[in-house]
């Protein structure tokens, strides 16, 4: 194995050109870089986001409440082009000051609610609504016990494995294999939970679902960073079964479209406004 060696500095220097593929987006300090407003349609709800793992979280959550006929539940889904920036505009801040997918406003109390980070919006709509969150005490709890996990053990995915092994600029072994470590483990905390329930949770489908597909449900059927084969997901035959049972579900076949811009051309709705945008 080649040694590499770093000695950090006594005060840390950022180097704009320091950070790979998302170097033009990332910066040590908050707050806007541009004026710009953001759009506002008709629906009750207003999202802003894109189809990364965190923003379809909230699309499939949008789409099942509306395939339970909650026309309350109806959004206009607003796309947000990380790449280019659009999450440090003025209005985009004003909505989620940690400039990060998705955010959403609710319009339909007065003032309108702001709300940022995909498990708080998950969370906002099951109660709102009153669905995909057990009502006892116990079913409540277990499903805000995986629905934390999610929130805690992603960034070590996207972050941290997802980083080193698909974006970074230069591959290297320590970082690469920590996480590697680190997410084969996760798996195996799923594949035993789901060898003893059907979803998450329980026997109930719920938001501690929708959390974790888009993520967990990726890796294992190569969705996300490609990496299947890497990680020998096909040795986590439970977390399978899971993600293929809940990737046949309609709402969330929709949700995955909604604010994608990548991919066949009809899977991708880069905005949503109607039911009829998928038509």
């Amino acid at each position: 194995m080649t040694k590499h060696t770093y000695t950090p500095p006594r005060v840390w220097t950022w180097d704009k050109e320091n950070g790979g593929q998302f170097a033009s987006i990332n910066r040590p300090i908050a707050g806007p870089t541009h004026d710009r407003e953001l759009p506002r349609g008709k629906q009750p709800l207003q999202l802003y986001s894109l189809a990364t793992p965190n923003g379809v979280k909230v699309t499939i959550m949008l789409e099942e409440l509306l395939e339970l006929g909650i026309s309350e539940a109806e959004y206009d889904a607003w796309l947000i082009r990380i790449n280019e920036g659009d999450q440090f505009g003025s209005g985009f801040v004003e909505v989620n000051p940690n400039s990060k997918i998705p955010a959403m406003l609710d319009t339909s109390v007065n003032p309108p609610l702001r709300l940022f980070e995909s498990g708080s919006i998950l969370l906002y709509l099951a109660e709102k609504f009153g669905q995909f969150i057990p009502q006892d005490m116990a079913g409540r709890t277990e499903c805000l016990n995986w629905l934390f996990w999610q929130v805690g053990s992603g960034p070590l995915l996207g972050g941290g494995f997802g980083h080193f092994y698909a974006y970074a600029p230069e591959k290297f072994e320590y970082p690469i294999n920590r996480y590697t470590m680190e997410v084969k483990r996760q798996l195996d905390v799923l594949d035993r939970q789901l060898a003893r329930h059907r979803y998450v949770a329980g026997e109930q489908y719920s938001i501690a679902d929708m959390a974790i597909w888009p993520w967990y449900g990726g890796v294992a059927t190569n969705q996300v960073y490609e990496a299947a084969e890497f990680l020998e997901a096909h040795t986590y035959t439970h977390v399978l079964r899971w993600a293929e049972e809940i990737g046949q579900r309609p709402a969330v076949q929709r949700g995955r479209k909604v604010n994608r811009t990548w991919g066949e051309l009809d899977e991708q709705v880069p905005e949503r406004h109607s039911a009829s945008d998928f038509d």
